[in-house]
């Protein structure tokens, strides 16, 4: 599915697409990146393993999170798992550029990423990360589901590696993705 355009607008219809195609793949397993917790929200009974990714803490203001305490709470009564870390296309390698100026290969895999669009590097970025917090199996096609700036526009199939061996992950199949980005 190609959406005309990126943004919010396409939440819903993703993450319908998303859970459709977990039931007929037989897939157990959806991370979804959420600023606010509303995107994770709609996968309230979709029966799958969810783990929501959250910005880490001082993406948008030193020392703030963007989600309320209150809301991950929420997501966790739902029974969900709620991750909160150093982003692995970004972190401390963005904290070099920004001091020294240049690009580091981690930015350029970023950039190379969002050709596809943002919602495809966010879908790598977060399943890499849930990987490694241990809350996916290794070596299982996931559904990773991303956006571009707030909500959800992009659903894809990864199968992911740890950070250490990010390489080895694989975008088996993009669900959805906008078409102008």
């Amino acid at each position: 599915m190609y959406f005309k355009s990126a943004g919010p607008h396409n939440t819903l219809k993703t993450v319908e697409l998303a859970i459709k195609t977990a039931n007929e793949r037989n897939i157990n397993h959806i991370v979804v990146a959420s600023c606010s917790g509303s995107t994770a929200k709609l996968l309230k009974d979709c029966g799958k393993n969810v783990v929501v990714v959250t910005h880490v803490s001082g993406f948008s203001e030193p020392g703030k999170m963007e989600i309320s305490q209150e809301t991950i709470e929420e997501l966790k009564a739902m029974g969900f798992k709620v991750y909160t870390g150093t982003h692995v296309l970004s972190g401390a390698e963005r904290g070099i550029s920004r001091k020294f100026g240049g690009v580091y290969p981690v930015e350029i895999m970023a950039h190379t990423l969002r050709m596809l669009g943002q919602g495809v590097k966010v879908a790598v970025e977060i399943s890499v990360m849930a990987l490694d917090a241990g809350l996916i199996p290794y070596g299982e096609d996931i559904i990773a589901i991303g956006g571009t700036s707030e909500g959800a526009d992009t659903a894809v199939i990864i199968r992911p590696s740890h950070a250490a061996s990010i390489f080895e992950t694989k975008i088996k199949e993009i669900i959805c993705k906008p078409y102008e980005f």
